[in-house]
């Protein structure tokens, strides 16, 4: 099965229409995918994550083998409600948390820093894409996530996902979707993982080669835009050779966001048959959809 992957590189030439279309198509029907050429500094990417990789090993990894987490695997006891992940949490926007964080670099808060600051770039450019593909305007999910004029929340979980030598009896990260809107993961380019449960099977998202960042799509973006975007339940599996890394920036509403499905999306309501079908026989051979819009104008003007 393979992931669609959509090559910012061709948005701007004659095969624009041909990209768009690839990515309202993953959306509405993976809620995953792969984007490519999307100007990211490379060299800055790698470096958040040699960054990353020596904060763990530094700062995280003694006190992850000697958590009560490591000895429930040990004695093999039930492992369901808990995961096999050393992670914290880096809040970006609408304020910063970063250099509250107990031993991280300067280097590493900079470098961080300069990162979210060209990955918030790619999100809203992305939004605007899928705001425009569901035929809204391209700031719509922008505005939305901004709530009181603060702006959409912007935040990182990093995550290392440590070898594991129990593979059957913990997931590193459990079944879940994402509550927020736009999900994009910087990720783990040799140790694998990530699934994602589509058509009644776990699909395996490879290890990203050439520092490509992986989308998936939240539970907000699937309200507003009336189920035709997918939020997909995915999880991490535990690896027996490696140890993964994930740095998962979270576009999303703001605290005080009022998340709704867009009007231009939702069907006509509280309509008689009667006078659907006299606005059906003047348009019967017409697209469908004009006619729900027309519809739902009629009730508006008649106060419904």
């Amino acid at each position: 099965m393979e992931i669609p992957v959509i090559d910012f590189s061709n948005l701007n030439g004659d095969k624009r229409g041909d990209t768009m279309a690839l990515l309202h198509e993953a959306c509405e029907k993976w809620g995953f995918f792969v984007i490519e050429n999307h100007d990211i500094d490379i060299e800055l990417m790698e470096k958040v994550k040699q960054l990353i990789n020596t904060y763990y090993e530094e700062n995280l990894k003694e006190m992850f083998y000697q958590s009560e987490i490591v000895k429930r695997l040990e004695k093999q006891q039930n492992m369901s409600d808990i995961d096999w992940e050393s992670a914290f949490f880096i809040w970006h926007h609408p304020t910063s948390n970063i250099n509250q964080i107990p031993n991280l670099s300067k280097d590493l808060c900079q470098t961080m820093d300069k990162y979210i600051a060209q990955l918030i770039q790619l999100a809203e450019k992305l939004s605007q894409l899928m705001s425009e593909n569901l035929g809204l305007d391209k700031n719509h999910i922008k505005q939305v996530f901004s709530g009181s004029n603060k702006g959409p929340a912007v935040g990182t979980k990093v995550a290392k996902y440590p070898q594991c030598p129990h593979l059957d009896l913990v997931r590193g990260l459990r079944e879940h979707t994402d509550a927020g809107g736009i999900i994009l993961l910087l990720q783990d380019d040799q140790v694998p993982g990530l699934q994602f449960f589509k058509d009644g099977k776990w699909v395996e998202i490879p290890p990203s080669k050439n520092n490509a960042i992986f989308v998936n799509i939240g539970d907000q973006v699937e309200v507003m835009s009336n189920g035709l975007y997918k939020s997909i339940v995915h999880r991490v599996m535990p690896d027996k050779n490696g140890s993964r890394i994930s740095i998962a920036t979270f576009y999303n509403p703001n605290g005080d966001a009022i998340i709704s499905p867009a009007p231009r999306l939702l069907y006509p309501t509280n309509f008689s048959f009667g006078d659907y079908l006299k606005l059906y026989g003047n348009t019967k051979f017409g697209e469908k959809g004009p006619r729900f819009e027309s519809m739902k104008n009629i009730m508006t003007k008649n106060g419904h």
